[in-house]
């Protein structure tokens, strides 16, 4: 598999100046396409089509491959020769390799959320778990799934450090990748009560046990994944990302 030049693909963009709506930028439409993949709507392998988001999102080639190569920079999409943007499509030796990743930085990130947290911080997590409980609750998969992912997020947002940030954020759309490809027919995200656990040490101040409630967590969802088994599904881009 032959990924295209960035570069080129930028060429080739200025050659088509926009002359459509101006009235989304292109990190919402790279936000868009991005929370599509957090919340398992979009599924791994998907084409991405430029003419079905040029009329999904009502803007011009340009604007669309600009979002593509943002979005390859974050790991979520793959640009390849000839045949144009996909999602990513981890292999179950690469699902492996973001677990490893994520027991080697989370533990470490949850260690820094619990010693620079403040009251405020932990009322927010607080609030975020509640909403997250409810939507399992109600059975509203997709908010569960954001939810559950961005909890992660939430604590590296707290750990205050912009670069374990970045990687936890990476680390979460690849995961939501992986279920995407190797989950079950079931619920296959973070459980409410372990974030729950987590949370408890870090009202409570205890880093070295708030760290190994993540070890467990991770360890917990990785075991519910079958890397022997793929999933194949399709996905109409201009219906889901067209604006009601």
């Amino acid at each position: 598999m032959t990924n295209l030049n960035p570069s080129r693909i930028g060429k080739l963009a200025d050659l088509q100046p926009d002359r459509k709506n101006d009235g989304i930028s292109d990190e919402e439409i790279v936000e868009r396409i991005f929370e599509a993949v957090l919340e398992q709507r979009l599924p791994p392998g998907s084409k991405l089509s430029e003419s079905a988001l040029c009329t999904a999102f009502g803007v011009g080639r340009m604007r669309v491959r600009r979002s593509f190569l943002l979005l390859a920079s974050r790991g979520v999409v793959e640009l390849q020769s000839n045949r144009g943007a996909f999602v990513a499509s981890p292999t179950a030796e690469q699902a492996r390799e973001v677990f490893e990743a994520r027991l080697a930085i989370e533990p470490n990130v949850t260690r820094h959320a619990v010693a620079r947290a403040s009251d405020a911080d932990i009322h927010a997590l607080s609030q975020h778990l509640s909403s997250e409980m409810e939507a399992h609750h109600d059975g509203k998969r997709r908010d569960a799934i954001r939810l559950s992912g961005h909890f992660h997020v939430l604590l590296a947002q707290v750990a205050a450090n912009s670069v374990m940030l970045g990687m936890i954020k990476e680390l979460v759309a690849r995961t939501s990748l992986i279920i995407g490809i190797f989950g079950g027919p079931g619920p296959v995200n973070c459980r409410c009560h372990d974030h729950g656990v987590i949370l408890d040490s870090l009202k409570v101040r205890d880093q070295e046990a708030a760290a190994a409630h993540m070890v467990a967590h991770i360890d917990e969802l990785r075991a519910c994944i079958d890397l022997s088994e793929v999933r194949d599904r399709s996905v109409d881009l201009v219906t889901l990302f067209s604006r009601t």
